[in-house]
């Protein structure tokens, strides 16, 4: 095939959108098909200085960008239309693959729709209701017009949970599809439990409760300040972001070890004893997949995303959205009790088994084919109600000749 990607965010900023693309592009490499990517580039004026950059042998587009006013390292796109239409005219893609659209990507269906090429967008952040994390309530409710206007537009949208799809249902977007995400096996194991990092994060023995994640508001890293007296026990935040001054003081005793990546990330991971997950805006939540491949048990909040990958009870446990008591037992459980803990990591990592990259990048290419198809589908219904509208316009003009 070829294909566009269209990636909302991208190197060198790497977040769950960025990880997603990087396995998609490696699989579209190993099949041997023809793409590639258009991103944000690092500043307004630094697209052009950017003209030659590969990444897994495709060659990455940059479009000017501005940075996001409290996460600089945020990119947006500040691109227009006429811009990626021309790229799209020049490429003439089989398929647009959308990484989370937003400000590029709608621009890209837009610009697709155009020319009539289908689209694929991948449904991967709930934007409209970080609005209140980021002190603008006013604004949800138009971010979510803007969501319908994108997924109502393109050819198929992808969302990667059950909860998902019944929210984008609910708001009348149709053509909805569920694609979840792979975890690498290898690199999150139980066997990259490193027990000279847990003596150097817990000196006196403690059990080790770790975050993995972007240090941002729609996190809610905070909400783990009600576990800093459990008694035993010490946080490990993984990750770095905007938040991450304040929450070294909300969380004096925790250890931040920063931005960790590829086999250093599996071990960090590994060497948790639990794992907690506090955003209520999580779509789908790699890092709990990542967490349970590690055989690490797991305490999240009860919406989105975790709803399908915490099995209660049994992987970990689940929590209503601001029951911050109830998500001190579940992690006091789970540190207190050996036995519980290991039979819920156990099978923590039993159930991940199987969703590998490689099987979700193959369900990935199904979705494109079938975008084609319903792509030609309405292409073709298009036509027919051309034809017909043209033809009750010719019935309504009176031939001049009839007059004589």
């Amino acid at each position: 095939m070829k294909v566009v990607v269209v990636a909302e965010s991208f190197l060198p900023h790497m977040n769950g959108v960025t990880n997603s693309v990087l396995h998609v592009l490696a699989h579209l490499r190993r099949r041997g098909d023809e793409v590639t990517v258009i991103a944000p580039a690092s500043g307004l004026w630094d697209a052009a200085g950017e003209a030659h950059e590969h990444c897994e042998g495709f060659p990455v587009v940059r479009v000017p960008s501005l940075p996001f006013p409290d996460y600089p390292k945020v990119r947006v796109a500040a691109g227009f239309v006429p811009r990626i239409l021309h790229l799209l005219e020049e490429l003439r893609p089989d398929v647009v693959h959308l990484a989370s659209p937003f400000v590029l990507g709608w621009r890209a269906i837009q610009a697709a729709r155009t020319l009539g090429i289908p689209t694929v967008s991948v449904y991967q952040t709930e934007v409209p209701t970080y609005a209140a994390r980021y002190r603008l309530p006013w604004a949800e409710e138009l971010l979510w017009q803007h969501v319908d206007r994108m997924h109502t537009s393109s050819t198929l949208t992808l969302v990667p949970s059950r909860f998902c799809k019944d929210q984008l249902r609910r708001r009348g977007i149709r053509r909805l599809k569920t694609w979840r995400r792979g975890v690498d096996l290898r690199r999150f194991s139980p066997g990259r439990r490193d027990e000279a990092l847990r003596r150097s994060l817990a000196p006196q023995g403690e059990r080790l409760i770790g975050f993995v994640g972007r240090l941002a508001a729609e996190k809610q890293v905070e909400d783990l300040a009600a576990l800093n007296d459990l008694p035993d026990s010490r946080l490990v935040i993984i990750g770095t972001g905007p938040a991450e001054e304040q929450l070294r003081r909300r969380l004096p005793g925790a250890h931040f070890a920063g931005f960790r990546s590829g086999d250093d990330l599996g071990r960090h991971v590994a060497s948790l004893d639990a794992f907690v997950h506090p955003g209520e805006a999580e779509t789908f939540c790699q890092t709990i997949q990542e967490a349970m491949a590690a055989g690490v048990p797991v305490v999240a909040v009860g919406r989105g995303g975790p709803l399908d990958l915490v099995d209660e009870g049994r992987t970990g446990w689940l929590y209503q959205p601001g029951d911050l008591g109830r998500m001190r037992s579940a992690v006091e459980h789970l540190v207190t009790d050996d036995g519980a803990r290991r039979r819920f990591g156990q099978a923590g990592a039993q159930a991940v088994q199987g969703r590998t990259w490689e099987v979700i990048c193959n369900q990935l290419i199904g979705h494109y084919a079938r975008a084609i198809d319903v792509n030609e589908r309405i292409l073709r219904m298009q036509a027919k109600d051309f034809i017909r509208q043209q033809g009750r316009l010719a019935g309504m003009v009176t031939d001049p000749f009839d007059l004589a």
